[in-house]
């Protein structure tokens, strides 16, 4: 519900910012159009979060059509599992993601989806600041994504990417490449995925920025270009890519690299969900008939920097390349190969992660909610035998750390899961696990001076991790070093210790202010744990290590 809040209010300011431009229903381009389609009432619709931006457009919609568009917001991965357990139906009409091709893979969404409408195109390419490119060449000359793996494996660029279990953009991104090294032509096989690995790895050893949604990696991009480990481009949808170049907020602009041997690219397609009403399918219908007017197919493209999904739109000049097509690599056409490249990528491409959980055992923590948190990394553990669980827990070469504390830290427990053979590992954790038990106070800033040492002891014997931090506590601190205290710690850390993000954890009666002055200085976010599952909850911080 908080989300659908927030999404209602960013349509509500976006539209203002347009300059109030729900006064008056668009007028049909040129006399050409026909007459607006009309429903009455709300099209509800699960969606990804990137369609915020569409706001103002939805606005309009409503003014011609009756018809008001309410988005709430889950990520992809989330949103897939709604639609194939039957959940989404229950409270929605359709569903928009940046890409159905996964959805349409899996063997139980037969029967779950109807018709489908394309709104817009992006495809998932590379920016680099103007100065790399230039260096690479490839300002002048467009590269293959094996050029791209190549200056990336050897050090010649850094960039940040989504993580491809929790984000479209990644996802593509990973098939692009792993597509054009392949160089078939034909749709990936789950044997020739496996073969793909030692040739895959170089290219991610070149990442250093990771995320669980496309808005969020060009939020931190942006931050980071500031401090003392900037990054010198990202993988996004190009929407995003020229938007950041259009912004304002760039140190140096982003040159948009459109690899030579072909993309994906997001379709946006607005999808009803089978057994919608009749007045839903009135309403879907007036929408969809909105957006791929010719006349709206312009706006998004103004507006969004979305290609037109609909032909003979000639393209704004922002949208490249400027000499040459885009090529569409094949995307996997089976469910088994599209996951196996999924986890393919966290147990063996990706730079392993390290991750440090501050776990809050003081008193207060008794009871269900100590449960729910042992359920959580419990499932995170294997536990979780849901899509999103094997696709969200402890991968293959990780590092991951248990740092619980109360009056004091305790000492931290390590377990380094194997790239194969993981279940003893994982059992270890799980033991470890069951074990917490919950007594004392709250040492909140004393566990993160002791976590973020250990990243930084850890990263100097042990370098070429990505590395994060997360924080559960369910109070405020009571004992031992204050805000101020760790902010002027924090301010003191050198540069590769201080660009590790705290992603702090809204839950119980925790310090909602200091939690958000904790991950805005670090560089992490905070994720609201005080209305849903926890366990839901560390799933989607999977996504941002």
């Amino acid at each position: 519900m908080r989300r659908t809040a927030y999404l209602t209010l960013l349509v509500v300011l976006l539209t203002a910012v347009a300059g109030c431009t729900s006064q008056a229903p668009p007028e049909p381009s040129e006399g050409s159009e026909a007459p607006y389609k009309r429903g009455s009432g709300v099209l509800r619709v699960l969606a990804g979060s990137e369609l915020a931006d569409l706001g103002p457009i939805l606005a309009q919609a409503e003014d011609a059509t009756g018809v008001r568009v309410q988005l709430t917001e889950i990520g992809t991965l989330d949103g897939i599992e709604r639609v194939v357990s039957g959940a989404a139906a229950a409270d929605q009409d359709a569903i928009w993601f940046s890409s159905n091709r996964y959805l349409e893979l899996h063997p139980n969404a037969i029967g779950k989806i109807d018709v489908s409408t394309k709104v817009a195109n992006s495809p998932v390419v590379l920016g680099l600041r103007t100065s790399v490119a230039r260096q690479l060449g490839w300002d002048a000359h467009r590269p293959t994504w094996s050029e791209i793996a190549t200056a990336a494996g050897d050090g010649r660029f850094t960039y940040g990417m989504t993580n491809p279990a929790a984000s479209n953009s990644g996802y593509s991104a990973l098939v692009s490449v792993a597509a054009a090294l392949a160089g078939t032509g034909r749709a990936l096989g789950t044997a020739e995925i496996n073969a793909l690995t030692p040739r895959l790895r170089p290219f991610f050893a070149g990442q250093s920025l990771t995320a669980g949604s496309s808005g969020w990696l060009a939020e931190a991009y942006v931050k980071r270009q500031g401090g003392d480990a900037p990054v010198d481009g990202l993988i996004n949808y190009e929407s995003v890519l020229v938007s950041l170049n259009h912004g304002g907020k760039l140190a140096e602009p982003l040159t948009i690299v459109h690899p030579a041997d072909g993309v994906v690219t997001a379709d946006y397609p607005l999808t009803l969900l089978a057994g919608a009403s009749e007045q839903a399918r009135t309403n879907y219908a007036a929408i969809a008939d909105f957006l791929r007017r010719p006349s709206t197919q312009r706006r998004i493209m103004e507006t969004t920097f979305r290609r037109p999904a609909v032909p003979g739109i000639p393209l704004a000049d922002v949208l490249g390349p400027l000499e040459g097509g885009l090529v569409e690599l094949p995307f996997p056409s089976r469910y088994d190969a599209a996951t196996a490249l999924v986890t393919g990528f966290g147990d063996a491409l990706r730079r392993p992660a390290r991750t440090i959980y501050l776990l809050d055992v003081s008193g207060s923590m008794r009871g269900a909610r100590l449960d729910g948190l042992k359920s959580a990394l419990l499932g995170l553990s294997g536990a979780d035998t849901s899509l999103s669980g094997e696709l969200t827990r402890f991968n293959g070469r990780e590092q991951v750390i248990l740092l619980p504390f109360s009056t004091r830290p305790s000492a931290p427990r390590r377990f380094d899961v194997p790239e194969t053979n993981r279940e003893p590992a994982l059992d270890r954790i799980r033991g470890d696990v069951r074990q917490l038990t919950a007594e004392g106070d709250t040492a909140v800033y004393d566990a993160l001076v002791n976590g973020l040492d250990l990243a930084r002891q850890l990263d100097a014997t042990e370098p070429g991790r990505i590395t994060s931090v997360v924080l559960l506590t369910d109070g405020e601190r009571t004992v031992g070093r204050s805000f101020a205290d760790f902010r002027s710690y924090h301010g003191k850390l050198p540069a590769r210790a201080k660009a590790v993000p705290v992603f702090a954890l809204l839950f119980g009666e925790g310090n909602v202010g200091e939690m958000d002055e904790i991950a805005a200085l670090t560089g992490g976010r905070t994720f609201d744990a005080r209305t849903g599952p926890l366990a839901a909850v560390f799933k989607e911080i999977r996504g941002y290590q």
